[in-house]
């Protein structure tokens, strides 16, 4: 049984965090901390094996945490969950050893992925001394294939989605309709539509409603601020 302390001083959420992990088989939430200090009591007198930290905190900053748990040489993995969604954060989080980081708000799907993914990673390194590089393959590119295949939904296809998105990064302006994006990829507007409408339920884009002089509005989409860095849970 993994042994999981949850890290967020908002008691809902950490309920809510709670309730998610107990629905994946071979975790337990072993504890629940709301500030820097309260985790660096708790590491020291009891065995975790696993955080869900939270960034934002009134008393603490949890990448300011994640740095000091990595000075003092603790030996404890950690999953970021956070509405940090800047480079910056994402990027120094995983420099101090994230093994995953997920953006609020986030699916349930894409929560059990990540947990799934650390439960193979834990299990490998308890149960054997080397790796053979296939393995380490699987480890590196588990999240990309596991959300993939869970998230998408039905009638969707990756492959469609990387020329969808690629379509979308090529119109190289603001926002953009579905037939940009049929012009540009060679898709039908109808299938493109239905792919940008599921990328905005994804949450990598954002639709809004554009009138013109004459006749129906138009939908036109732009990407949202943390839209890069979830599209690569999906392609």
């Amino acid at each position: 049984m993994i042994k999981v302390l949850i890290v967020e001083d908002d008691p809902m959420v950490s309920e809510m965090n709670k309730f998610y992990l107990q629905q994946v088989e071979g975790f337990r939430a072993e504890g629940w901390a709301s500030s820097a200090q309260e985790v660096l009591d708790m590491l020291g007198e009891n065995v975790y094996d696993l955080i869900l930290l939270d960034i934002y905190m009134k008393e603490s900053n949890g990448l300011e945490l994640l740095s000091e748990i990595r000075r003092r040489g603790l030996r404890i993995d950690v999953i970021v969950i956070s509405a940090a969604s800047d480079k910056e954060s994402i990027q120094e989080a995983l420099q101090y050893g994230a093994v995953d980081y997920l953006i609020k708000p986030f699916e349930f799907s894409r929560f059990r992925a990540a947990l799934n993914g650390y439960k193979e990673q834990n299990r490998l390194f308890r149960t054997q001394e080397r790796l053979n590089q296939s393995e380490l393959d699987k480890l590196s590119r588990f999240k990309q294939e596991r959300t993939a295949s869970q998230e998408l939904a039905k009638g969707f296809t990756r492959q469609t989605l990387q020329t969808i998105w690629r379509a979308v990064e090529a119109c190289n302006c603001e926002f953009f309709s579905a037939e940009d994006i049929s012009a540009v990829s060679g898709i039908s507007r109808v299938s493109a539509g239905k792919y940008l409408v599921g990328l905005t339920e994804m949450g990598v884009l954002e639709m809004d409603l554009v009138y013109g002089s004459v006749g129906r509005p138009v939908q036109k989409y732009r990407i949202s601020p943390s839209g890069r860095t979830l599209i690569t849970q999906y392609i």
